[in-house]
């Protein structure tokens, strides 16, 4: 059977999915980094490339048909149906780093350089910044896959609001973010089949399936932040984050290296940078409301963030539950402070540190192993600035 009905497939599943509680929209790798190095970092880097990242999907976003779509999502302007988030996460792009993988992914083909190997679709003369039409093409349909799965991932469980007033609102609001979504993924799609290459397409469409199989592991009752007293240990925490949040960008960039007809130990290299990039920055956002400056506790924050899960490991099942009964407040209310300050006096925070900072040392381990340049630099220092505290 040839790999695009594996892609076909997989994409069907991926419209299928997406339910989220209320108020937990999450904009995933790369959405939540703001310092001014970091913004300085990227400025740099895509220099290097050629051209600004923020504009790789700009001719799907800006097409007739995503411009009808445009215009039946501004009726959902006044509800608090999360799939406006996104949208502005759009606008917003060059703050939030929405497309950070397609950086990556150029960063990467421009740091491997040219194959030794030669093919005829495959001229050094046709290359554009040390890249390859094909390898910049590869960098926008990851980001149109990830930009999909977000827009899926604003379907809301209407459920919550059954007896609340706005549920017309939120049904509208769930055909929009599976159309848009849908719509985003048929692109890529349709780009994945035209770079001719059915490895490739393997990969990408083995990335969508890992995607659809982390959000029914996120969405999985045992894995909700409503039954907090299960315990997750850590390599299930780090296999489902994989899923969710490394799984595309770890197989684009292998995926750049095939295109350039790399060796297998460059495309091995290749995906373990981008795997371990990805674990380390999600590590690093989760530990944000431990590690950041204001020294309050937050309103709120997972206890299935690697330093909640941490921590469940080394104080254990029973005293685990015993902070849980003492930090509810009234009912199935939880007093996050409380929580809080037990996950800091413990050493689950300290832990998530050090498992940031082994993930940011083997991902910059990998590509020390390519030749040194600008591009690798650049990669040197987003390693840094998403993996150091």
């Amino acid at each position: 059977m040839l790999p695009m009905s594996v892609l076909r497939a997989t994409c069907s599943r991926l419209s299928c999915i997406g339910v989220t509680h209320r108020g937990q929209m999450n904009l995933s790798l790369f959405s939540n980094t703001a310092p001014s190095n970091w913004s300085k970092v990227v400025s740099e880097a895509e220099k290097i490339v050629g051209y600004p990242t923020s504009f790789m999907s700009l001719r799907c976003l800006l097409s007739d048909e995503l411009s009808n779509v445009a215009m039946h999502v501004r009726k959902l302007v006044g509800t608090k149906h999360p799939l406006l988030n996104t949208a502005r996460g759009f606008v917003y792009d060059s703050r939030n780093n929405l497309q950070m993988r397609g950086l990556v992914i150029l960063l990467l083909s421009k740091a491997a350089g040219p194959s030794s190997q030669s093919a005829p679709d495959l001229q050094p003369q046709d290359m554009v910044s040390g890249i390859y039409p094909s390898q910049r093409n590869l960098a926008e349909i990851a980001e149109l896959i990830h930009t999909a799965f977000l827009v899926h991932r604003g379907v809301v469980n209407l459920k919550e609001w059954s007896n609340d007033g706005q549920l017309k609102d939120m049904q509208f609001g769930n055909k929009m973010a599976v159309l848009s979504g849908d719509f985003l993924l048929a692109n890529a799609c349709t780009g994945l089949a035209q770079l001719n290459n059915t490895k490739v397409v393997e990969l990408i469409s083995s990335a969508i399936g890992d995607l659809v199989q982390g959000v029914y592991y996120e969405s999985s009752p045992n894995l909700q932040d409503s039954n907090p007293g299960d315990i997750i240990d850590v390599d299930v925490w780090e296999e489902q984050t994989f899923l969710s949040h490394g799984a595309l960008l770890a197989k684009s960039c292998q995926a750049a290296m095939e295109l350039a007809k790399h060796k297998p130990e460059s495309q091995r290299l290749a995906y373990t940078y981008g795997k371990h990039l990805s674990l380390g920055h999600q590590l690093h956002a989760d530990l944000q409301p431990f590690v950041a400056g204001g020294g309050g506790a937050p309103a709120a924050f997972s206890l299935n963030s690697c330093p909640a899960v941490l921590h469940r490991q080394i104080v254990g099942q029973d005293k685990w539950q015993q902070q849980l009964e003492e930090a509810k407040a009234f009912k199935d209310q939880l007093d996050y402070s409380m929580l809080w300050a037990a996950i800091k006096s413990e050493r689950g925070v300290s832990s998530a540190v050090d498992l940031c900072r082994y993930h940011g040392n083997k991902a910059l381990e990998a590509i020390q192993a390519f030749p040194p340049s600008e591009a690798r630099s650049a990669l040197e220092n987003i390693t840094g600035a998403v993996t150091k505290f």
